[in-house]
């Protein structure tokens, strides 16, 4: 049954973004047929196949070994509240865990690495076969191919990045497709982070999930992208810079060409420092935005226990959660999950919508298991799996407002789409694994 609710799913999501798009007319029936062809091929080789398995049960150790060597860290500087031996009884399991100490340090370590791995050519290598293999199989412009690729990895600020030099011409699809490409994956740096945090209920073998999740949304999101807004007749924007384009540039190290450290110690100390500021926004977003879901409780525990009662709810007063609950059940159920959960998943999903990816993380990983199916949950991991919320529309819009100053109010009013076309990517992600795992 969960298979062919994913299957009506990926049709129903393709058919909103068709309901969207700028022009009905020109539908890219070539990208999107072998993009959904993709996203189930990789989709069936990443987790039916024995060899794919055992490289994410790898993957699995690298996760466990950076999280080890933060604690290192953190306990060495914060003592037990850090991960270092507690000096009094715990009072229930758990309770010595401070999310600040423990997990969000994750990220500065992270951060680094990844520096560390641009410097070496490391990063840029794999971004670069990645394009290469997304250009032939799409058949999409090699700036266009060298973003999403940089997005797997990287961040939804950091990626495009990468190119640069190409977003002042890029055609409105393209730069477009960046931008819903960077809401539906997720950065390496919060990759780590959410696998420690969805650990509890999905297990060891599954921390490989959320790299899975993020390389199956990228062309999810590419067609989600351009059943939106139809490329034109205009050519695609090559992804290789002329020797005079890379002298004028004033940001070479932009483009992905050039490092933009001078040292494997300049590169851990820069990553450091951008991962503090990482650490610090978390931090503070995650202070606000869980206090603004309060205060909404509180606000709708005075003015609704009439309408509570008169729907019949079985609680005295509505919450935020139970509202984005009933809304967005019947697409959690086109991805997959049944029925009865599906009131619990659309609040998760609208948690991440309105909200972040790590608080519908964090929820998912404190709730009951009687109150979700395990096949459920595994499909949420996946759907919840990105950045489409309205604080990282933002981020992104002041980012790439930034790198394409010509470019602002073309990106500004891409905003509502991105959004949504980000939310159908991962929900479409969800689909298939929903299919894959139904068969």
């Amino acid at each position: 049954m969960a298979a062919l609710q994913g299957l009506l799913g990926i049709i129903v999501f393709c058919a909103i973004a068709w309901g969207l798009s700028e022009n009905r007319r020109r539908v890219p029936v070539r990208l999107v047929l072998i993009g959904l062809g993709l996203q189930l091929l990789l989709a069936i080789f990443l987790l039916k196949i024995s060899v794919a398995r055992e490289a994410l049960l790898y993957l699995n150790n690298v996760v466990t070994a950076i999280a080890t060597a933060t604690q290192a860290g953190t306990s060495f500087l914060f003592g037990y509240l850090g991960g270092g031996p507690l000096p009094f009884e715990e009072p229930f399991p758990g309770a010595g865990f401070i999310l600040a100490f423990r997990a969000l340090p994750i990220v500065l370590v992270m951060s680094a690495i990844s520096a560390v791995l641009f410097y070496w050519k490391v990063l840029p290598l794999i971004v670069r076969g990645l394009s290469f293999a997304l250009q032939k199989t799409l058949g999409i412009g090699g700036a266009l191919g060298v973003g999403t690729a940089a997005n797997i990895f990287v961040g939804m600020v950091e990626a495009p990045l990468f190119v640069r030099p190409y977003l002042q011409r890029m055609s409105r699809s393209e730069i477009f497709a960046i931008m819903p490409v960077g809401m539906a994956t997720l950065a390496g740096t919060m990759l780590v982070l959410y696998a420690l945090t969805i650990q509890p209920i999905v297990g060891d073998a599954a921390r490989g999930q959320l790299l899975v999740a993020s390389i199956i949304s990228a062309p999810a999101a590419l067609v989600i992208a351009q059943l939106m807004v139809p490329p034109g007749d205009e050519d695609v924007t090559s992804g290789e810079l002329s020797v005079s384009e890379n002298r004028n540039n004033s940001d070479e190290s932009s483009a992905g060409s050039h490092s933009p450290y001078t040292s494997t110690m300049d590169a851990i100390t820069s990553g450091t420092f951008e991962g503090l500021k990482l650490w610090g926004s978390i931090v503070a977003m995650l202070i606000v935005l869980v206090a603004l879901v309060s205060l909404a409780n509180q606000i709708l525990a005075v003015l609704t226990p009439g309408i509570a009662q008169a729907l019949g709810t079985g609680t005295e007063v509505l919450t935020l959660q139970q509202i984005l609950g009933w809304l967005l059940s019947p697409l959690a159920w086109l991805m997959g999950v049944s029925w009865n959960d599906a009131a619990a998943a659309g609040q998760l999903l609208g948690v991440k919508i309105e909200l972040n990816e790590f608080l519908a993380y964090i929820q998912l990983a404190q709730m009951d298991p009687a109150t979700i199916s395990e096949s459920s949950r595994v499909i949420l991991v996946y759907a919840i799996c990105g950045f489409a919320n309205l604080g990282s529309l933002g981020i992104m819009i002041g980012g790439l407002s930034t790198m394409a100053p010509e470019r602002r109010s073309e990106i500004v009013s891409l905003g509502f789409r991105t959004i949504v076309s980000g939310n159908l990517a991962t929900m479409m992600t969800g689909a298939i694994v929903g299919v894959v795992l139904g068969f």
